[in-house]
């Protein structure tokens, strides 16, 4: 189906063999089955912002947008593992402890094990991409710049460039996996389909093989925004409290309490890149797309055929139901 260009407001997430879409009609996600079919399911999402206006407001919409993206991402992930697994593959993975916490637990406090994994998975986040890099920063002014980046306030970019390194190491070495690396070819295939649906083009494998796989509208992209804007924050931070650095545990707590703002301004970005082609726009997205050259793979034609088959899932007849408002 030809629609006219525009920029499109669905987006989606890669899977293990697999991609989820989310559109005006809600959610899917397509799944490759080990028989070589495509499945298709529709998925139910009770967002906030669909019941409670205040949840549509600026800077908030991004807060409660990127914790209910981990907490359905996170799901959509499990469902792309269970269906793309082979009968074999599944009894293998179930470890003897898995089946004796399904022995000794109920049902009622599985879920709760399920979050306080995740709290754990949060806090490691935030010791090695928050408190790693101050530590380390304090090592090296302590001991080779005798306090200049403390004096200068440049404490908070030399931190920002240790969470960026740190980040790109991170994703540079799990890419090498050959399952992450399907992923990664997973989410190449979602960008790509997504853009040739902008260029107006029908969704055929040749026309979106065609297609670029770096989109500005990426969680990728979104979290190296996040990165510079924390610099920059913490850098006004430092200026108008001088020698806040120093108080470390009040420093941390500080940027802790900066990140719902972080994220919301990272999120009004990320929407005003996907609608806005300008030389600004273009200059301070570069960094996000020089990352997604980590995340995003050249996807194979099958990972495509899936993709595709995930978009028609969410998309309408009226081009102008998912354009970017």
């Amino acid at each position: 189906m030809e629609t006219k260009k525009h920029k499109t407001s669905i987006g989606g997430q890669a899977l293990i063999e697999g991609v989820m879409m989310r559109g005006p009609r809600g959610a899917a996600v397509a799944v490759r089955l080990p028989n070589g079919t495509i499945e298709v399911a529709p998925q139910e999402e009770q967002r906030l912002s669909m019941t409670h206006k205040w949840a549509r407001l600026p800077l908030l919409r991004g807060v409660i947008a990127f914790f209910e993206s981990l907490k359905f991402g996170y799901r959509y992930l499990m469902y792309s593992a269970e269906k793309s697994a082979t009968p074999e593959e599944l009894e293998e993975s179930e470890s003897k402890l898995d089946r004796w916490m399904e022995e000794h637990f109920s049902d009622r406090i599985m879920p709760i094990i399920g979050v306080l994994s995740t709290v754990l998975g949060v806090a490691l986040a935030l010791v090695l991409f928050m408190y790693l890099p101050i530590i380390l920063v304090d090592l090296f002014d302590g001991h080779l710049t005798n306090g200049v980046l403390e004096a200068h306030n440049l404490h908070p970019l030399f931190e920002g460039i240790i969470k960026i390194v740190l980040l790109i190491l991170y994703m540079w070495v799990v890419s090498k996996q050959s399952d992450i690396h399907r992923v990664f070819q997973y989410h190449g295939a979602e960008h790509k389909t997504i853009f040739c649906y902008e260029n107006g083009l029908p969704l055929t494998v040749e026309n979106v093989r065609m297609q670029d796989r770096f989109h500005p509208r990426c969680g990728t992209s979104f979290t190296i925004v996040m990165l510079l804007i924390g610099i920059l924050l913490g850098t006004v931070l430092v200026l108008i409290w001088p020698g806040i650095g120093k108080i470390r545990w009040l420093y941390t707590l500080l940027k802790l309490l900066m990140l719902p703002l972080v994220m919301g301004l990272g999120y009004e970005f990320i929407k005003y890149a996907g609608r806005h082609e300008d030389r600004l726009t273009r200059f301070l997205s570069a960094p996000g797309l020089w990352m997604q050259r980590i995340t995003t793979q050249e996807p194979e034609d099958d990972m495509m055929e899936v993709a595709i088959a995930a978009f028609n899932a969410v998309r309408t007849d009226n081009p102008e139901d998912d354009e970017i408002k």
